[in-house]
């Protein structure tokens, strides 16, 4: 996700309660690729994107979060949150 579209998932992870530091994956630039990450420190993070989408897809489904979870790890699907909706 790029900048823009990183504020909108942070947003809805904050209104969801969902725990999540949406961060570039290059902590000096913000132009590149964003991540949804488990704490704010570069050097100790760990990249939980799949996790929280998830729990995203869950929170509208009703269902617990590891039910919306492929085998391999990966979201079973993927959503688009529209602009002006964060």
């Amino acid at each position: 996700m790029d900048a823009e579209e990183a504020r909108h998932v942070d947003a809805t992870l904050r209104r969801l309660g969902i725990p999540g530091i949406v961060a570039p994956e290059d902590p000096g630039g913000t132009g590149g690729a964003w991540r949804v990450y488990d704490r704010p420190d570069p050097g100790t993070r760990q990249d939980i994107t799949p996790d929280a989408l998830a729990a995203v897809v869950a929170k509208f489904r009703g269902e617990s979060p590891e039910t919306t979870r492929r085998a391999d790890g990966g979201p079973t699907r993927g959503f688009v949150i529209p602009p002006g909706q964060g």
